[in-house]
């Protein structure tokens, strides 16, 4: 993919060099859905940051001056509806509460909006993720139904699956024009 620059960050494709940074906040997933993507040890970072370089679907967030990988973005066109994407976004822990995912989604959001045909975005939030709920709706997402019991992640201490509630969000191409 071409880069993306705003303000303070660099969208762009994984590099080898991200290895370590992937492993500082997917060594130990923050949220459940990304628990499938726990990384063990700085080898399978780098093999995972190699295997991300080839998909321009997975975004690579970096800050501008550094180039210091600070997390991820995803976007996933439908293979049915094509215009129609889900996108998702998994942040170092470090680097909360700056205002960088917003910063990062935002310029996502227009470049997908504005010069790849996308006419709706949609993403998957457990209902206790509260940062990731605050964050769609900044960026003008709507609420548009709550899946109970929907998936699940993991297991409690006896080995049965612990579902979680499932938030669904959007945005149309001309409801984000407007905003």
């Amino acid at each position: 993919m071409q880069p993306i620059e705003t303000e303070r960050l660099i969208l762009r494709n994984f590099q080898e060099g991200d290895a370590e940074r992937l492993f500082a906040y997917l060594h130990t997933p923050v949220s459940s859905c990304f628990l499938d993507l726990k990384l063990t040890d700085l080898a399978a970072a780098r093999a995972d940051a190699v295997a991300r370089s080839g998909d321009d679907q997975q975004i690579a967030v970096a800050l501008k001056g550094s180039g210091q990988l600070i997390g991820d973005l995803f976007a996933h066109p439908e293979a049915e509806e094509p215009d129609t994407v889900s996108a998702g976004w998994n942040f170092n822990p470090a680097f909360a509460g700056r205002g960088f995912a917003l910063e990062a989604a935002r310029a996502l959001f227009d470049h997908l909006f504005s010069t790849a045909g996308t006419r709706r975005l949609y993403a998957y939030v457990e209902d206790h993720n509260t940062r990731s709920r605050q964050l769609c709706e900044r960026l003008g997402m709507r609420h548009e139904g709550t899946f109970v019991e929907y998936v699940t992640f993991s297991s409690d201490a006896a080995g049965e699956p612990i579902y979680e509630n499932t938030m669904q969000y959007a945005i149309l191409s001309r409801e984000w024009e407007k905003g």
